[in-house]
């Protein structure tokens, strides 16, 4: 913050600075066109009433930070505050064409922000058309609007939050699924329109993601992540994601837990993108901690093979969420008998501790100590093979390591019980000090 308040400071007085322009020759550029903040020419220049003429990106970012003061005079300032500087703009422009032929482009001139006024007229009107039903293509013609100016500035999609926009949008999706669900009026493409734009006003609050969590609502959104355009699938899983993520939005998936659990497995098996995959095992995440069942049958889906092999050369990112989500199917008996029987499950376990980040770390001692845990007599077999592969790979000594370093005290506790039950089997395993994914990949096959 000192820094930026003196950069303002010494902006107001200091010589121009210069840019590069061709041939080799600086260009200086007048101090009063320089935003005092980032020392840039401005593009998008506002006044506050103090008097002092910021570029608009630079002092909306310092507000958003929550200093509510102007940089230069520490004087009381708000968004609302900030009036375009017009004038300057256009002698900024001026400048910038006379100087073309010395490697200056011109400026181009901002849109004008659209205003909480404007925001409720199109809110209104969106509501009016989704209650009428008639009007699919009204509706998609507003929604477009919305879309469209909250994508243009971050300034416009503050705007639209404010005013309820996320709770609106979510209210016309449940309305238009619930008609095309009773066949009154076909929704055609505007339902995946509405998701493109309320992705635009996430985080949801929990009264849009109650509509959003209604029968009609989820059955559509289920729907659009399985056979949707890609841009609709990838919206509907990011929506799915935003549902399930968010406390009290809903209390029952009895009637709708198979598709969803097959819709995100989908995505999760066939990637469309990275931003899909990673919102699909969020979303999974939360499923399976909300209930043993859901677990059960994202294990029964055929999940586990693919986590496990996702994990062999996955990022940072993927590999904690991946693991997290592996962590939670494991609680049931289905996910830990796919897991036992998996030929990478030990191995890439192992292979991951001490080698993403603390919380992949403790996230692959909690999977393997699920894998290690009581088995019935029927398993006991499958048990003692993933403890004796387990002090193959190392897992001991990197118990102990982890024991050594510090840990939080959950984990501590899984570590000490899988150094006890690992070291029954001691005299069976011998460490071997690296792991051929390729191989073991191939007999997973």
């Amino acid at each position: 913050m000192a820094l930026l308040v003196r950069r303002a400071r010494r902006a107001v007085t200091k010589a121009p600075v210069s840019l590069g322009g061709s041939g080799g020759v600086e260009l200086a550029i007048p101090a009063h066109f320089r935003c005092p903040i980032s020392l840039d020419l401005m593009r998008d220049p506002v006044t506050a009433p103090t008097g002092i003429t910021y570029d608009r990106e630079s002092i909306e970012a310092w507000l958003d930070t929550g200093r509510a003061t102007c940089p230069v005079t520490h004087a009381p300032l708000r968004h609302e505050d900030l009036v375009p500087n017009h004038a300057i703009r256009r002698v900024i422009q001026d400048w910038c064409v006379a100087n073309r032929s010395r490697g200056v482009e011109r400026i181009p001139t901002p849109k004008i922000p659209v205003t909480p006024v404007q925001a409720s007229e199109l809110l209104f009107d969106l509501a009016d058309s989704a209650r009428r039903r008639d009007a699919a293509a009204r509706c998609a013609q507003v929604v477009a609007k919305v879309k469209a100016l909250a994508r243009d500035s971050e300034r416009n999609r503050r705007c639209f939050a404010s005013i309820g926009t996320g709770r609106a949008l979510a209210a016309a999706f449940e309305s238009l699924a619930a008609a095309a669900a009773a066949d009154a009026a076909p929704a055609g493409r505007v339902l995946e329109d509405i998701l493109a734009a309320l992705v635009c006003m996430m985080p949801l609050d929990e009264e849009a993601a109650r509509a959003l969590g209604s029968p009609s609502a989820l059955r559509c959104l289920v729907t659009i992540a399985e056979s949707g355009s890609l841009a609709g699938r990838l919206n509907a899983v990011l929506a799915i994601k935003e549902l399930v993520s968010c406390d009290g939005a809903f209390t029952d998936l009895s009637g709708e837990v198979d598709e969803l659990v097959d819709a995100l497995v989908k995505i999760i098996k066939s990637p469309i993108c990275p931003q899909a995959t990673k919102a699909g095992m969020v979303a999974t995440y939360h499923l399976a901690r909300y209930d043993e069942r859901i677990a059960a049958r994202l294990a029964t889906a055929g999940l586990v093979p693919v986590l496990l092999e996702a994990l062999v050369d996955a990022d940072k990112s993927v590999s904690e969420k991946a693991l997290a989500v592996l962590d939670a199917v494991l609680a049931s008996e289905e996910g830990r008998a796919s897991a036992r029987a998996h030929a990478l499950a030990v191995p890439v376990l192992v292979k991951k501790m001490f080698r993403v980040s603390d919380l992949a770390t403790e996230l692959a001692v909690s999977a393997m100590w699920r894998l290690g845990g009581a088995p019935h007599d029927e398993e006991e077999d499958a048990v003692t093979r993933c403890l004796v592969e387990a002090l193959r790979v190392g897992a001991f000594q990197k118990l102990l390591l982890l024991l050594q370093v510090g840990c939080r005290n959950a984990t501590k506790e899984k570590a000490t019980e899988l150094l006890k039950m690992l070291n029954k089997y001691k005299g069976v395993g011998e460490c071997v000090d690296a792991v051929d994914f390729r191989g073991l990949n191939k007999l997973s096959a």
